[in-house]
């Protein structure tokens, strides 16, 4: 049934499920990063650090060396040289400690960013379900962990071994060598195979984090049906939103239909379209568009002038032109003669009735 499940999740996450991902914590992070960085950081450093490291353990080992011949053991001295000894020792160690924090810290941020998040440490009683414990040990993840916890040790144990063998002739040549010139020997040994292993498990890193990202992409695909939800939750039901969209254009069509009793004129194609113009000499810089409609809204809109006494011009090109003008927006340039030309004709018709 799960595998059922996962081949649904067909559909790409979106915004929304890859945030409530990164707030539970489920982000794509691979260790082998933070394993990878750390030794090569340390080892780099180490490569810098080490003749000054050498140098201070070897002045502390001299003084101690010194210090024997005159020192007297009781509980205060006891105490006083393993203070001294910590303070020593924290002084040389401190620089690896730091280097150890601060590439670990760095490792996390360069694959996540910053992320703060409480959530995997709250109490989910699944988690002490004895069943689902013991199937986390024989699932598909925990034997490719397993796996690459092997490959990875047989790796590093071939290079190192290689390394060792294509030196081995050297390191028989060391038989009658002072002690310094077979620790040197040996230091450089082991410094090209921590070298090389750092190469390895740099390329093993970036492999796992790509993995990573490519297995989290898919835990967070979506059904259709989840997609579907989600989408209800962030933009509303459909049905609501088709009703409330209905709501509103009836009410936009009644304030524009309130508009049309305040015309100046209602210019008509003579069936299909219709356009009420208003214009206020002295108040307005051009008429503008007060309602219009097609079909059955522009016969509505005639037939509420007619009520209300308001002219209706014939003249199918001005009213498809002005059709295309917003609701409100006075109308364009290029129009100005045209309607001015009807107004002049409907208030010449009002003179008229009037004498």
């Amino acid at each position: 049934m799960a595998e059922e499940q996962q081949a649904e999740r067909t559909e790409e996450p979106t915004e929304k499920r890859r945030r409530e991902f990164r707030e539970k914590g489920q982000v794509a992070q691979s260790r082998e990063v933070n394993t990878a960085l750390l030794l090569t950081g340390t080892l780099i450093l180490w490569t810098f650090y080490a003749p000054v490291f050498w140098e201070d353990l070897r002045t502390l080992l001299a003084f101690f060396w010194r210090l024997s011949s005159e020192y007297t053991v009781n509980s205060l001295s006891v105490q006083k040289v393993l203070l001294f000894v910590l303070q020593k020792m924290a002084g040389l160690l401190w620089p690896l400690l730091a280097t150890g924090l601060v590439l670990g810290f760095l490792s996390s941020y360069l694959q996540i960013g910053w992320l703060f998040t409480v959530k995997p440490l709250q109490p989910d009683l699944n988690k002490f379900d004895p069943i689902k414990g013991m199937a986390k040990f024989v699932s598909k993840r925990s034997f490719f962990e397993a796996g690459k916890s092997f490959g990875k040790v047989f790796l590093v144990a071939a290079v190192a071994y290689w390394t060792l063998f294509t030196r081995f002739e050297e390191f028989l040549g060391l038989a009658g060598a002072e002690l310094s010139t077979v620790i040197a020997f040996l230091t450089e040994v082991m410094f090209v195979i921590l070298a090389r292993c750092c190469v390895l498990l740099i390329v093993i890193a970036v492999a796992d984090y790509l993995f990573s990202r490519f297995e989290m992409e898919q835990k967070m695909k979506m059904t259709k049906q989840e997609l579907k939800e989600e989408n209800k939750e962030t933009e509303g039901d459909p049905q609501v939103k088709q009703r409330v969209r209905s709501i509103q254009r009836e009410m936009a069509r009644k304030r524009m239909m309130a508009e049309v009793p305040e015309s100046d004129v209602i210019i008509t194609n003579p069936t299909s379209y219709a356009v009420a113009i208003r214009y206020k000499k002295g108040e307005m810089e051009a008429p503008l568009v007060a309602a219009k409609g097609v079909d059955h809204l522009a016969g509505r809109i005639r037939e509420i002038g007619k009520e209300h006494g308001v002219p209706l011009v014939e003249n199918p090109p001005v009213a498809r032109a002005l059709y295309e003008v917003e609701l409100g927006e006075t109308i364009p340039e290029q129009m100005y003669k045209a309607v001015a030309e009807i107004l002049a004709y409907v208030y010449s018709l009002k003179s008229g009735e009037a004498s």
